[in-house]
């Protein structure tokens, strides 16, 4: 019933009939062009997330950027730093773990904030790269993800979270997440992109 309910969302975004807003009727024949933003993932958080969600989420995570990648779509590394917590650029845990797929050349962000858009150059980085569509995962899905997935939609991004690489401190809160915000999995997520400009 998930499959078919994100099926008809998709058919209904890629639909020139479907609309966004009332106000913006022209973005319904917006084809997407879409981002993988991955928030937060730094050596510093990890440990405080639940072992399951890690686990899940961090091999999720790499295949969702290889998909990105593969496909030709931007990943954008969003960073949290924490002078107070000793989570600054340049420290070991201020850093995503080597076995992440990251690439110097991925887009990098930072932030001291919980939502990646709030006091950064997000947005800019987003305009340029010409993308009005975000897929969200990291961590936490109930903090940074979640203030992100928001400061998306406020910027008039079409915003969506995916499944199974959303990371937090409790694995129920992660389900609970992903079922109230209709997170997307990666079948859906791979016909999205092949339908992307």
């Amino acid at each position: 019933m998930k499959k078919l309910t994100h099926l008809l969302t998709f058919l209904l975004l890629a639909s020139p009939l479907g609309s966004f807003s009332q106000d913006k009727p022209e973005r319904a024949k917006e084809p997407i062009r879409p981002a993988l933003l991955v928030i937060d993932i730094q050596n510093a958080f990890l440990p405080m997330m639940a072992e399951k969600d890690k686990e899940t989420g961090m091999n999720n995570i790499n295949a969702y950027i290889d998909l990105f990648r593969k496909n030709g779509y931007p990943i954008i590394r969003i960073y949290h730093s924490s002078k107070e917590y000793g989570v600054v650029e340049g420290s070991e845990i201020f850093e995503f773990p080597t076995t992440v797929l990251i690439k110097p050349e991925d887009a990098r962000v930072i932030k001291t904030y919980p939502d990646g858009f709030n006091k950064t150059d997000l947005d800019k980085v987003l305009k340029e790269k010409g993308i009005n569509t975000v897929f969200l995962c990291g961590l936490s899905a109930v903090g940074c993800v979640l203030a992100t997935y928001i400061g998306s939609n406020n910027h008039d991004y079409k915003a969506f979270l995916v499944k199974d690489a959303l990371i937090s401190h409790n694995s129920d809160y992660t389900n609970q997440i992903e079922e109230i915000f209709n997170a997307l999995d990666y079948e859906v997520i791979s016909l999205l992109l092949n339908q992307a400009e």
